[in-house]
């Protein structure tokens, strides 16, 4: 196949990063990519929990194979409103939170009213308090400051807010002429328009695979059991998700990062040492590394029992779960490994 298109994949990663979808709220998202894949001629379908199923035709006599980046995201749900009218808050999935002091929010109603905000420390001000930079970002230190003339909690049940609602985090987009792509849930939306790129060039190219394949768009990736269930045909999966950066690791952010094992233990040997085979053939700038505090829809897949082998790859994100940044050319990196793990069976 023909390199990946960039100006493409910048379109589709920085419009559906805009989209809020933390983890549980993410039908705008699901919505948005099924436009997509439809208007570019592909059949698709949700299962009950929301996920997207892409699926393309192949050989009767050949096993389907499945590909898997997730929509979900990090981010928060209020957990109660204070008697000051400042909102409390709980973890979707695992932000570091730290990171998230002095960030910009979007608080969704239940009867989709949107209201910004800002997440703060609950000592925010050094001239007011001693501990304004020494006292440590938890979800009991912290709080969400409604942009509303708010004093109380009738005051912001009356705007329709109740515990419940969620809470998006700005993402921050941005695409320097250097190549960095910069942003908040790159894990895993930077996947998801790989794969929205690679199907719009599998048509525009006319390719056809030699096998049966899906294109999974899990909607719960982050809280562990985003493709739990996967199509029963399917005999491989590759996750396509972020890869790790730091410490002992050797993947930097213009590598695809290959997988051998993350906390849930190997990936399957033979995959892994194929997709590593491809990325020396095709002179793809590579690392194969060990995730030590990782899960992914492989790994969900497998727990669900799915009798599938299974492999990890993804392009090289730094500053995981925090500001995210990766680099176009790891971006191309997993693109041409996905389209020659598809093609070179």
């Amino acid at each position: 196949m023909k390199p990946m298109n960039e100006q493409i994949l910048a379109e589709y990663a920085k419009t559906l990063l805009n989209i809020d979808s933390p983890t549980g709220y993410t039908q705008p998202a699901i919505d948005w990519i099924e436009q997509q894949v439809r208007s570019l001629g592909y059949a698709s379908y949700r299962n009950a929990k929301g996920n997207l199923i892409v699926e393309i035709q192949g050989p009767a006599d050949k096993p389907a194979v499945a590909l898997s980046a997730h929509t979900d995201t990090l981010g928060l749900m209020v957990r109660a409103i204070k008697k000051d009218g400042k909102l409390a808050f709980t973890r979707l999935g695992g932000p570091c939170l730290p990171t998230l002091d002095g960030e910009y929010c979007r608080i969704i109603t239940r009867k989709g009213q949107v209201y910004t905000g800002t997440i703060l420390s609950n000592a925010p001000a050094v001239h007011v308090y001693k501990e304004a930079s020494s006292q440590e970002r938890t979800e009991e230190t912290m709080e969400v400051r409604i942009d509303e003339l708010v004093r109380n909690e009738e005051d912001v049940r009356r705007l329709g807010i109740q515990p419940g609602d969620i809470i998006a985090i700005d993402p921050k987009t941005t695409i320097t002429p250097s190549g960095f792509i910069k942003s908040r849930f790159l894990d895993d939306k930077i996947s998801a328009a790989i794969f929205l790129t690679l199907l719009k060039a599998l048509k525009e190219e006319a390719v056809t695979l030699p096998q049966k394949t899906y294109f999974l768009f899990s909607t719960y990736e982050e809280v562990g059991h985003g493709a739990s269930w996967i199509p029963q045909d399917v005999v491989e999966l590759l996750a396509v998700d972020m890869g790790c950066i730091g410490s002992d690791l050797s993947c930097t952010e213009t590598d695809v990062s290959i997988c051998a094992k993350d906390s849930g233990g190997p990936y399957d040997y033979s995959m892994t040492s194929r997709l590593i085979e491809l990325a020396q053939a095709h002179n793809l700038p590579y690392a194969v590394d060990i995730y030590p505090y990782y899960g992914s829809d492989c790994g969900a897949a497998l727990k669900g029992g799915n009798d599938i082998r299974g492999a990890l790859i993804g392009p090289g994100v730094h500053a995981s779960h925090g500001m995210e940044r990766t680099h176009m050319q790891g971006v191309s990196a997993a693109y041409m490994l996905c389209a020659a793990y598809l093609l070179e069976k």
